[in-house]
């Protein structure tokens, strides 16, 4: 008898995409506080500490405690938010990407039960999965790991649910075989791949590369999933791009622009 509640699921769209999360009677999906978009009449949602887990449940309040307070490491809300189908018939709930993206669905009884995922990925899960923090181990990579230093455990034998920026890539590394990634890349991987960090060699190419001083390094065996856009590249880009002090930023030529500032009365 599996712990993790039963979920069915359909995704929408293309690179704006939502999942419809469809409960039976007492079925429940638990999700982020923000990421609700939609639900039918008959579910009701509760806000609680943690992620309302048998494993939390198991260890009692300060468990519940315990595990709201690891979320705070990670970025997190204290609270998740659970939505229990209270209604005769089955009911649908719906959770939105926060940006553009692909939905990731990943089912946990068929990947060994646990996977470690970036920190911001996380959208939703069937109630029942354990969503806790890893660490990494190594001492390099907490110096230097950055995005990739911090992590979400998901344990449990249901769905869960994560979120990537632009474009997903999977691939499944045989065993010592390695691939170095921008550790903003990282969506997701199995606990079996080992995850490090290197100095990119040569000085000139370190500092004006423009691929930062460090990158990750996974190490099979087992799948890993990447995503083409990392928050953080996305945001820092729009920042770059948006008006600084309260004076217009234009984009084009110099003529475009001269031209930009007249019509805007500079």
């Amino acid at each position: 008898m599996p712990d993790a509640h039963e979920i069915d699921y359909e995704i929408f769209g293309d690179d704006m995409q939502y999942i419809e999360v469809e409960l039976d009677p007492d079925e429940a999906a638990v999700a982020e506080a923000g990421a609700m978009m939609f639900m039918e009449s008959g579910i009701e949602l509760e806000t609680i500490f943690g992620d309302g887990s048998k494993q939390q449940q198991k260890s009692g309040f300060m468990g519940a405690l315990l595990s709201a307070g690891k979320r705070l490491i990670t970025g997190e809300s204290l609270f998740m938010t659970i939505f229990i189908n209270k209604g005769q018939g089955k009911r649908r709930v719906a959770f939105a990407a926060p940006y553009p993206g692909k939905i990731l669905p990943l089912h946990l009884a068929e990947l060994g039960g646990e996977m470690i995922c970036q920190k911001e990925s996380f959208l939703c899960a069937a109630k029942g999965v354990s969503i806790g923090i890893a660490f990494q181990k190594k001492i390099g990579v907490g110096l230097f790991g950055g995005e990739g230093f911090v992590m979400q455990r998901l344990n449990g034998d249901g769905l869960a649910f994560c979120h990537a920026g632009g474009t997903i890539a999977e691939r499944t590394l045989a065993a010592g075989e390695s691939l170095r990634i921008d550790t903003g890349c990282i969506v997701a991987y199995q606990p079996s791949v080992k995850f490090d960090v290197q100095m990119v060699k040569g000085i000139k190419t370190a500092l004006f590369g423009g691929e930062g001083l460090f990158f990750a390094t996974l190490t099979g065996p087992g799948r890993i999933w990447l995503q083409s856009i990392p928050f953080s590249r996305l945001a820092g880009r729009i920042y770059a791009a948006a008006p600084q002090q309260g004076g217009q930023k234009e984009a084009g030529s110099i003529l475009g622009n001269a031209l930009g500032g007249i019509l805007h009365g500079e």
